[in-house]
């Protein structure tokens, strides 16, 4: 009985993870749609006032809103680091590059999570984790190489650079994240609670705020609601479910696969050959350094 109850945890863990790989699968596309009706600041406002709908049904449901000073204060660090300060950098990056490149480079945060946890965490890396590395970047090179440039080359590293400044913030927000004791829904509903105001402010300061018809509305109900809330709540329950933790996350890795099929077939950006061997040495890499880091490889 016992054993037939472990099987049926670990069917359900796995199609609570594949729906989470779906959603983040179509973020990308999502982005760079959005943001052809919207700026980065208005985009990341509904988004957020969407994630907050949906992260206020699932505490409501669970019954867990309970706070004090120390969840405070943990969720107004990480409300600021995401979604305020991620999400505005991200979302620039893919506004300036082709969608196959800003999702190439934002699955490096696994990468600049190792090399940020050399200062911060005294870890140290083995000479597995730095093939590893290698690898990937190598990977992102040829994703660059291979691209048809249809603009200048000043404004393609420039996006570059947001996208790459994206995974320092995304690595160093999940180091403090994984600090923090706190019930994940509940930090991450609080930081999204704390962190829209100042989203809202930032948005009247720069480009004003959206409009909110059929135009707009699509985009930020689909990344607020699917990318930045429900993917969140399936992963969690995937975790929740699962004996065997490593097996369910390496699933993650076929998100960048099916978001390069919709970045060519919806929006219809030319996918180069080489872009699919690039997102596959970079996922190798990734994958290669994870391992390196788990098990402390020489």
């Amino acid at each position: 009985m016992k054993d037939q109850l472990s099987l049926v945890n670990e069917r359900r863990a796995t199609i609570f993870a594949l729906g989470a790989v779906l959603c983040w699968s179509s973020v990308a596309t999502a982005f760079k749609l959005g943001l052809k009706v919207m700026t980065v600041s208005q985009l990341l406002l509904q988004a957020c006032v969407f994630s907050c709908i949906i992260f206020s049904v699932a505490n409501t449901c669970l019954g867990s809103w309970r706070i004090n000073k120390a969840l405070v204060s943990q969720a107004l660090l990480l409300g600021f680091l995401n979604p305020l300060i991620y999400y505005h950098i991200l979302f620039a990056a893919y506004e300036r590059l082709p969608a196959q490149l800003a999702q190439s480079i934002n699955y490096t945060w696994a990468i600049t999570l190792a090399l940020i946890s050399i200062p911060v965490l005294g870890q140290k890396l083995s000479r597995r984790a730095v093939v590893g590395i290698a690898i990937s970047y190598s990977g992102v090179l040829l994703i660059t190489l291979g691209i048809n440039h249809s603009v200048e080359l000043q404004w393609q590293w420039r996006g570059m650079g947001l996208a790459f400044l994206s995974t320092f913030v995304w690595a160093t927000y999940w180091i403090l994240n994984a600090k923090y004791e706190a019930p994940p829904l509940q930090l991450m509903t609080w930081s999204f609670l704390f962190a829209t105001p100042f989203v809202a402010l930032v948005c009247f300061f720069t480009s004003g705020f959206p409009v909110w018809d059929l135009t707009t509305l699509p985009f930020g109900v689909w990344v607020g609601t699917i990318e930045m809330g429900v993917a969140f709540l399936l992963w969690s329950a995937a975790l929740r479910r699962t004996n065997h933790v490593a097996r369910i996350g390496q699933l993650i890795f076929l998100a960048p696969f099916a978001s390069l099929l919709l970045i060519e077939r919806v929006l219809e950006e030319p996918v180069p050959v080489s872009s699919w061997i690039g997102l596959v040495i970079i996922v190798a890499g990734v994958m290669a350094t994870n391992s390196a880091q788990k098990h402390g490889a020489a």
